[in-house]
Protein backbone atom coordinates (compact mmCIF):
# COMPACT_ATOMS: atom_id res chain seq x y z
CA UNK A 1 0.00 0.00 0.00
CA UNK A 2 1.50 2.99 -0.86
CA UNK A 3 1.57 6.01 1.96
CA UNK A 4 -0.04 9.10 0.77
CA UNK A 5 1.99 12.40 0.46
CA UNK A 6 2.25 14.54 4.14
CA UNK A 7 3.25 17.73 4.28
CA UNK A 8 6.68 19.37 5.79
CA UNK A 9 10.18 18.29 5.39
CA UNK A 10 12.18 15.55 6.52
CA UNK A 11 15.35 14.58 7.34
CA UNK A 12 16.76 11.11 7.38
CA UNK A 13 20.07 9.41 9.28
CA UNK A 14 21.40 7.64 6.05
CA UNK A 15 23.85 5.16 6.61
CA UNK A 16 24.30 3.59 3.36
CA UNK A 17 23.36 0.43 4.54
CA UNK A 18 19.99 -1.50 3.13
CA UNK A 19 17.72 -0.30 6.11
CA UNK A 20 18.51 3.56 6.03
CA UNK A 21 18.28 3.41 2.22
CA UNK A 22 15.30 2.18 1.80
CA UNK A 23 13.83 4.87 4.49
CA UNK A 24 15.15 7.71 2.76
CA UNK A 25 13.42 6.15 -0.55
CA UNK A 26 10.03 5.83 1.77
CA UNK A 27 10.77 9.11 3.16
CA UNK A 28 10.98 11.07 -0.98
CA UNK A 29 7.79 8.98 -1.61
CA UNK A 30 6.23 10.49 1.51
CA UNK A 31 7.51 14.06 1.80
CA UNK A 32 8.37 14.76 -1.70
CA UNK A 33 12.19 14.79 -3.04
CA UNK A 34 12.26 18.49 -2.61
CA UNK A 35 11.36 18.10 0.76
CA UNK A 36 14.19 15.31 1.51
CA UNK A 37 17.45 15.71 3.16
CA UNK A 38 20.25 12.98 4.45
CA UNK A 39 22.57 13.47 7.19
CA UNK A 40 25.26 10.30 7.45
CA UNK A 41 27.67 10.58 10.69
CA UNK A 42 31.28 10.10 10.33
CA UNK A 43 32.01 8.01 14.15
CA UNK A 44 34.60 6.40 13.38
CA UNK A 45 34.09 3.26 12.03
CA UNK A 46 35.71 0.42 10.73
CA UNK A 47 33.82 -0.03 7.87
CA UNK A 48 34.29 2.93 6.25
CA UNK A 49 33.04 1.93 2.56
CA UNK A 50 29.73 2.44 4.13
CA UNK A 51 30.46 6.64 4.37
CA UNK A 52 31.17 5.97 0.74
CA UNK A 53 27.90 4.41 0.09
CA UNK A 54 25.41 6.67 1.68
CA UNK A 55 27.73 9.81 -0.34
CA UNK A 56 26.87 7.56 -3.45
CA UNK A 57 22.88 6.66 -2.34
CA UNK A 58 22.42 10.40 -1.46
CA UNK A 59 23.61 11.82 -5.18
CA UNK A 60 21.37 8.90 -6.88
CA UNK A 61 18.30 9.70 -4.73
CA UNK A 62 18.87 13.14 -5.38
CA UNK A 63 18.86 14.87 -1.53
CA UNK A 64 21.62 17.42 -0.20
CA UNK A 65 23.21 15.12 2.48
CA UNK A 66 25.03 16.43 5.65
CA UNK A 67 27.99 14.83 7.18
CA UNK A 68 28.83 15.07 10.84
CA UNK A 69 31.82 14.05 12.16
CA UNK A 70 31.61 12.42 16.16
CA UNK A 71 34.85 10.49 16.60
CA UNK A 72 34.03 10.18 20.70
CA UNK A 73 32.75 6.50 20.18
CA UNK A 74 36.18 5.66 18.51
CA UNK A 75 37.87 6.80 20.87
CA UNK A 76 35.79 4.97 23.62
CA UNK A 77 35.90 1.55 21.75
CA UNK A 78 35.45 -1.52 23.35
CA UNK A 79 33.00 -2.97 20.33
CA UNK A 80 33.01 -4.37 16.91
CA UNK A 81 32.12 -1.11 14.99
CA UNK A 82 34.73 0.95 16.17
CA UNK A 83 37.33 -0.83 18.38
CA UNK A 84 39.84 -3.68 17.46
CA UNK A 85 37.69 -6.57 17.99
CA UNK A 86 36.18 -9.00 15.02
CA UNK A 87 32.37 -8.87 14.74
CA UNK A 88 30.50 -11.73 15.74
CA UNK A 89 29.71 -14.03 12.90
CA UNK A 90 26.13 -16.17 12.59
CA UNK A 91 22.77 -14.96 13.35
CA UNK A 92 21.75 -14.96 16.85
CA UNK A 93 19.42 -17.07 19.12
CA UNK A 94 16.45 -15.44 20.14
CA UNK A 95 16.65 -16.34 23.46
CA UNK A 96 20.43 -15.30 23.94
CA UNK A 97 19.59 -11.61 25.72
CA UNK A 98 23.16 -10.40 25.89
CA UNK A 99 23.64 -7.98 23.86
CA UNK A 100 26.72 -8.59 20.19
CA UNK A 101 29.79 -7.31 20.41
CA UNK A 102 28.30 -4.40 17.12
CA UNK A 103 26.57 -3.08 19.52
CA UNK A 104 27.66 0.71 20.40
CA UNK A 105 26.38 2.03 23.38
CA UNK A 106 24.37 5.05 22.73
CA UNK A 107 24.97 5.32 19.58
CA UNK A 108 21.78 6.04 17.78
CA UNK A 109 20.51 8.11 20.90
CA UNK A 110 23.34 10.51 19.93
CA UNK A 111 22.72 9.87 16.58
CA UNK A 112 18.92 11.38 16.57
CA UNK A 113 19.68 13.98 19.04
CA UNK A 114 22.22 15.25 16.66
CA UNK A 115 19.98 14.62 13.49
CA UNK A 116 16.94 16.57 15.25
CA UNK A 117 19.33 19.63 16.41
CA UNK A 118 20.43 19.77 12.78
CA UNK A 119 16.97 19.44 11.58
CA UNK A 120 15.87 22.23 14.37
CA UNK A 121 18.70 24.51 12.86
CA UNK A 122 16.87 23.98 9.32
CA UNK A 123 13.14 24.16 10.34
CA UNK A 124 12.86 20.83 9.47
CA UNK A 125 10.09 18.88 11.36
CA UNK A 126 10.58 15.60 10.60
CA UNK A 127 13.15 12.78 11.45
CA UNK A 128 13.57 9.70 9.76
CA UNK A 129 15.51 6.80 11.13
CA UNK A 130 15.89 2.91 9.90
CA UNK A 131 15.68 1.32 13.38
CA UNK A 132 13.75 -1.90 13.95
CA UNK A 133 12.88 -3.62 17.22
CA UNK A 134 12.27 -6.65 15.41
CA UNK A 135 16.02 -6.98 14.29
CA UNK A 136 17.83 -9.93 15.36
CA UNK A 137 20.09 -7.81 17.64
CA UNK A 138 17.77 -6.26 20.04
CA UNK A 139 19.81 -3.12 20.62
CA UNK A 140 17.86 -1.22 23.13
CA UNK A 141 18.16 2.35 21.58
CA UNK A 142 16.60 0.60 18.52
CA UNK A 143 12.94 0.06 20.74
CA UNK A 144 10.22 2.03 20.27
CA UNK A 145 9.53 3.05 24.17
CA UNK A 146 13.10 4.60 23.04
CA UNK A 147 12.54 6.62 20.63
CA UNK A 148 8.97 7.49 22.09
CA UNK A 149 11.07 8.68 25.04
CA UNK A 150 13.87 10.43 23.57
CA UNK A 151 11.38 12.29 21.20
CA UNK A 152 9.77 13.15 24.13
CA UNK A 153 13.50 14.84 25.82
CA UNK A 154 14.21 15.84 22.29
CA UNK A 155 10.92 18.18 22.52
CA UNK A 156 10.93 19.32 25.58
CA UNK A 157 14.95 20.14 25.18
CA UNK A 158 14.72 21.80 22.52
CA UNK A 159 11.17 23.45 22.16
CA UNK A 160 10.61 21.95 19.20
CA UNK A 161 7.38 19.91 17.66
CA UNK A 162 10.10 17.40 16.22
CA UNK A 163 8.23 14.23 14.96
CA UNK A 164 10.81 10.97 15.29
CA UNK A 165 9.59 8.15 12.47
CA UNK A 166 11.00 4.76 12.18
CA UNK A 167 9.11 3.24 9.14
CA UNK A 168 10.42 -0.25 9.64
CA UNK A 169 10.04 -0.67 13.65
CA UNK A 170 8.17 -3.71 13.36
CA UNK A 171 8.94 -5.27 10.07
CA UNK A 172 10.74 -8.38 9.23
CA UNK A 173 13.82 -8.41 7.16
CA UNK A 174 11.83 -9.71 4.14
CA UNK A 175 9.25 -7.10 4.69
CA UNK A 176 11.56 -4.23 4.51
CA UNK A 177 12.83 -5.92 1.29
CA UNK A 178 9.28 -5.70 -0.34
CA UNK A 179 9.30 -1.90 1.17
CA UNK A 180 12.14 -1.09 -0.94
CA UNK A 181 10.70 -2.75 -3.84
CA UNK A 182 7.45 -0.60 -3.03
CA UNK A 183 9.28 2.79 -3.16
CA UNK A 184 11.89 2.21 -5.94
CA UNK A 185 14.96 1.84 -3.16
CA UNK A 186 16.18 -1.47 -5.64
CA UNK A 187 18.38 0.08 -7.52
CA UNK A 188 20.15 2.24 -4.93
CA UNK A 189 20.20 -1.48 -3.24
CA UNK A 190 22.76 -2.24 -5.13
CA UNK A 191 25.16 0.14 -3.83
CA UNK A 192 24.15 0.08 -0.24
CA UNK A 193 26.94 -1.41 2.48
CA UNK A 194 25.36 -3.73 5.46
CA UNK A 195 28.55 -6.15 6.06
CA UNK A 196 30.19 -5.95 9.13
CA UNK A 197 33.29 -7.10 8.50
CA UNK A 198 33.65 -4.07 5.32
CA UNK A 199 34.18 -5.99 2.98
CA UNK A 200 32.79 -5.55 -1.20
CA UNK A 201 31.72 -7.94 -1.75
CA UNK A 202 29.95 -8.98 1.06
CA UNK A 203 31.83 -11.26 3.64
CA UNK A 204 28.53 -13.25 3.71
CA UNK A 205 28.96 -14.87 7.06
CA UNK A 206 29.13 -11.88 9.77
CA UNK A 207 25.23 -11.43 11.59
CA UNK A 208 24.55 -8.53 9.62
CA UNK A 209 25.21 -10.13 5.82
CA UNK A 210 23.59 -12.84 7.30
CA UNK A 211 20.54 -11.37 8.29
CA UNK A 212 20.25 -9.40 5.16
CA UNK A 213 21.15 -12.78 3.20
CA UNK A 214 17.65 -14.24 4.95
CA UNK A 215 15.47 -11.33 4.65
CA UNK A 216 15.83 -11.43 0.48
CA UNK A 217 16.02 -15.15 0.47
CA UNK A 218 12.42 -15.20 2.33
CA UNK A 219 11.28 -12.43 -0.19
CA UNK A 220 12.14 -14.36 -3.10
CA UNK A 221 13.94 -11.37 -4.62
CA UNK A 222 18.00 -11.41 -5.69
CA UNK A 223 19.74 -8.90 -3.75
CA UNK A 224 20.81 -5.98 -6.13
CA UNK A 225 24.34 -5.89 -4.50
CA UNK A 226 25.02 -9.60 -4.54
CA UNK A 227 24.09 -9.30 -7.76
CA UNK A 228 26.23 -6.60 -9.00
CA UNK A 229 29.24 -7.31 -7.26
CA UNK A 230 29.07 -11.29 -7.38
CA UNK A 231 26.99 -11.45 -10.94
CA UNK A 232 25.37 -13.85 -8.90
Amino acid sequence: MSTPHRAGRALVVLSGGQDSTTCLYWAIQRFGRDAVEAVTFDYGQRHRVELDAAKLIAEMAGVRQTVLPINTFGVMGGNALTGDITPESGARDDADTTLPNTFVPGRNLIFLTFAAALAYQKGIEHVVTGVAQTDYSGYPDCRENTLKALELAIRLGMDSPVVLHAPLMFMSKAETVFLAQEVGAMKALAYSHTCYNGEVPPCGHCASCELRAKGFAEAGIADPLVVRTTGA
